[in-house]
């Protein structure tokens, strides 16, 4: 077993990244090691280029991130963790890939269509070929499983569309040069939503700081976010079913049964009949009992630039080493000469 995954440096993480992915990833680290297996954590950075960016800003979220996901849990020593940048075969692999991804596949990805909305001309060849460099993300250390949202799964299908081809194209089948990777959906990923409007998922990009619970909020700036929180004027009911058409209400119930490992009608059953005066100060202390040792953590990192350094040097020696089997042989069986 081998997993592969990434995130884009850009702004904090939040609770939705951290419930929906990053918690995650801290418990496959462990079930991978019990199998033998291993995984590999990168920040996207250079996945980061397909929108405008601020290149400073860029530098210091991936250092911020990367002290983020350690305190998260995540373990140089156990796992590698990297950023992009530091290992030039993504970007190699992705060009060398271009050749084998084809127009139609990309025309049909849903995302580029999204961020580049009614000005698609005027869109950066970049986001237009971003989901290729996801593919080489992963083909180039021959991951065996790949974690993915809803929103991801359409990626996953072109990267095995083009590590398929490419092996029949290129290679024999006792000898193919890409495995495909197979997702991982798991059951306990959480779809957290904006505190402002509970039909809106959780976004670093929302203008509003107000709209997220960030794993670098305080303990009072927590409690505050909370209190505030969107809600109704309804009182809390006895079973999720009286949720239905309050997604506000479903979105708060939600965050304390995944925080608390427990399922919503567990929460409603302590809960029912109270009103929401009652149940945000007790969901604001268990935001700030879970969160609050990471936020901790991340603290005495965050400033330490040497030693974050350290550790993306550390993964990138170990995940360049890794994938230059894979490069090597995509050249020779290109015949490229190098």
């Amino acid at each position: 077993m081998r997993i592969v995954s990434g995130i884009q440096p850009t702004g904090h993480l939040h609770l939705g990244n951290y419930l929906g992915a990053i918690r995650n990833w801290v418990r496959m680290q462990d079930d991978a090691e019990k199998a033998g297996g291993d995984c590999l954590f990168f920040l996207a950075d250079l996945h980061a280029l397909s929108m405008p960016h601020v290149p400073a800003e860029l530098s210091a979220n991936t250092r911020a991130m990367t002290a983020a996901l350690v305190a998260c849990g995540i373990d140089p020593d156990r796992s590698t963790l990297f950023n992009q940048a530091r290992v030039p075969a993504h970007a190699e692999l992705q060009w060398l890939l271009n050749g084998t991804a084809r127009i139609g596949w990309l025309n049909r990805m849903t995302q580029f269509k999204d961020k580049s909305g009614k000005n698609r001309e005027g869109a950066s060849a970049a986001l237009y070929t971003y989901p290729v460099l996801q593919a080489a993300d992963v083909l180039l250390y021959q991951a065996t499983h790949v974690p993915v949202g809803e929103d991801q799964k359409q990626h996953l299908e072109l990267a095995r569309d083009v590590a398929q081809k490419f092996n029949n194209d290129y290679a024999t089948p006792d000898a193919p040069v890409f495995t495909l990777p197979d997702p991982i959906i798991p059951s306990s990923a959480a779809r957290i939503m904006s505190l402002r409007d509970g039909g809106s998922k959780m976004s670093k990009s929302d203008p509003s700081d107000m709209s997220r619970i960030n794993l670098t909020d305080d303990a009072d700036t927590m409690m505050q976010k909370v209190k505030k929180a969107k809600t109704d004027a309804e009182p809390l009911p006895s079973e999720p079913a009286g949720l239905e058409g309050r997604p506000e209400a479903r979105n708060l119930v939600g965050i304390y049964a995944t925080l608390a490992d427990v399922s919503a009608a567990d929460v409603l059953r302590d809960y029912a009949g109270q009103g929401f005066g009652a149940f945000k100060p007790a969901l604001g202390e268990l935001l700030v009992e879970k969160l609050g040792p990471i936020n901790a953590r991340f603290v005495a990192l965050k400033d330490d630039r040497a030693a974050l350094d350290a550790i993306l040097d550390k993964g990138a020696e170990k995940a360049r080493t890794l994938a230059k089997p894979t490069l090597d042989a995509t050249y020779d069986v290109l015949g490229l000469c190098r």
